[in-house]
């Protein structure tokens, strides 16, 4: 890939779901003053409109044969994608699908697994690279995903990779479904989609999630939010001069 120029300095945040990379993005961006691009909520949108255009949102992924997958590619290539900033509704940084606003349905544990074998598709992935791209390289932009430090920004200037334990995100997750009222499987069941979903992203043969040799990891599993957010303005402020 070509890769076209930054106006700017841009982060990548890498990590498996679960180890705080949505959170810790919001809050290091406001710290930043830079602009939040979540790159998993791009192909969580294209599950959802996948979902939704074959009519099975309730099945799961396994049973869509490959024929009925790679209907991903043309909804890749044709979907409308945005992120808009709404300071009166919470996440203020809103996810818009087609003129829809999408950013509570594409949260769900259904979408989540959905988006995990969309995101393997190669068109799919070719057809969101270039928007990812053309969205960071305007500078002073956060991405945050799987594959931001190894394939869409290898020439990050600085990258950053969170972990932390199943069994603690686990819990995280069914609090954050808790707390929102959401119906929510038990914990063992939510450990098992962890589980499942850290071996699909790591094991698919297009852009797996791995480490960046020269990202800086981060294991969130004992910190708050507020020390991992912390950690994280401190050794960004010290590469980036800022």
């Amino acid at each position: 890939m070509t890769l076209v120029p930054k106006q700017g300095p841009v982060v990548a945040i890498d990590g498996p779901a679960g180890t705080g990379k949505s959170s810790a993005t919001k809050q290091l961006c406001a710290r930043l003053g830079f602009t939040h691009v979540d790159t998993g909520a791009l192909y969580r949108s294209i599950a959802l409109l996948l979902r939704e255009s074959l009519g099975m949102t309730g099945a799961p992924p396994e049973a869509l044969s490959d024929i009925q997958m790679e209907g991903a590619v043309e909804i890749a290539r044709g979907a409308h994608l945005e992120f808009r900033r709404d300071v009166n509704r919470n996440p203020s940084n809103r996810v818009w699908a087609n003129g829809r606003d999408v950013t509570e349905e594409i949260r769900t544990p259904e979408v989540s697994m959905w988006s995990s074998r969309v995101s393997a598709i190669p068109g799919v992935r070719s057809a969101q690279l270039a928007l990812q791209r053309r969205l960071g390289c305007v500078g002073r932009t956060v991405l945050e995903g799987r594959d931001i430090g190894t394939v869409v920004f290898p020439d990050a200037d600085i990258k950053f990779f969170l972990t932390a334990t199943p069994d603690e995100r686990a819990r995280r997750r069914l609090a954050e479904l808790q707390a929102g009222g959401k119906p929510a499987p038990s914990f063992e069941e939510l450990r098992a989609q962890i589980v499942e979903r850290d071996q699909a992203d790591a094991g698919r043969a297009v852009a797996p999630m791995r480490r960046a040799e020269d990202a800086i990891e981060i294991d969130t599993s004992s910190m708050t939010l507020e020390q991992v957010v912390a950690r994280m303005e401190q050794l960004a402020r010290a590469k980036l001069g800022l």
